[in-house]
């Protein structure tokens, strides 16, 4: 690839992380916010290599006639006079994902990624707090999982619990699913945390709702044979939180 072409590719790649990083919140949907500031730290080092690479590029020295004579004396030596600094035009595609971090950002992961993920692994937990008096009670999508399939107290029987996420499809037999998409380290590593929703119309794909509702009996409570579902009571929509990949306490409903 000619050299002012890599210049061009390195100064815009590293804008394009700048401007995903600092000016808008476009790199949660990539990793997890505590890169950011490894993302900031590249894009700096990006842009300033290709502003490097230009200021060193303007600053050369015109080549004289010997030069010319020499080089192409050279030329002749080591390739006939053929120009091997050309870029394959392949290589133009390389521009793509760089100008798509400054103008277009790629939709966030929802309900076609989660209806196509298995669920994450409920992680095993030998102990558990008493549940507080709160009603309905605010739960992530995993502890109430965790509570469903490992709590041999029953705490969740009979009580009415707060989830949020968004709406995936089932695809099969009754009910919707209530989602989270969590990011371990990014994208590519993300988990799906699903809750099944009965009792009322799947509302549209990738809607986010705080769901309030009670365990939906179906399996032996305090095992994994119990289903980790809800018989909902009301269903509020909500705004999508800024950093939607993680697993965090129920947003207010608005």
């Amino acid at each position: 690839m000619r050299r002012h072409v890599q210049t061009l590719l390195l100064a815009l790649t590293g804008a394009g992380l700048l401007h995903s990083a600092l000016l808008t919140d476009t790199y949660l949907r990539y990793v997890r916010a505590g890169l950011r500031p490894m993302l900031i730290t590249s894009g700096v080092i990006l842009l300033l290599l290709g502003l490097a690479a230009a200021a060193t590029r303007g600053g050369r020295r015109p080549a004289s006639h010997d030069d010319h004579g020499h080089g192409h004396g050279n030329s002749h030596a080591h390739g006939g006079g053929h120009d091997h600094t050309a870029a394959p035009r392949i290589a133009w595609l390389l521009f793509l994902p760089a100008l798509s971090l400054l103008f277009y950002a790629p939709p966030a992961l929802g309900a076609y990624t989660a209806a196509r993920a298995n669920g994450k692994p409920v992680a095993v937990r030998t102990g558990f707090a008493p549940l507080p008096a709160t009603s309905p009670l605010p739960l992530t999508l995993t502890d109430f999982t965790r509570r469903v399939q490992q709590d041999r107290s029953h705490a969740v029987r009979g009580r009415t619990v707060r989830l949020t996420g968004f709406v995936t499809p089932a695809g099969e037999g009754d009910g919707w699913y209530l989602t989270r998409i969590v990011f371990s380290c990014c994208a590519a590593d993300s988990q799906t945390v699903k809750v099944r929703v009965y009792g009322t119309e799947a509302p549209p794909a990738d809607t986010w709702l705080a769901v309030t509702g009670t365990w939906h009996p179906r399996g032996r409570l305090g095992t994994r044979t119990a289903e980790a579902a809800l018989d909902v009571t009301d269903a509020r929509p909500v705004a999508q939180p800024v950093n939607a990949y993680t697993d965090d306490l129920p947003l207010t409903p608005s």
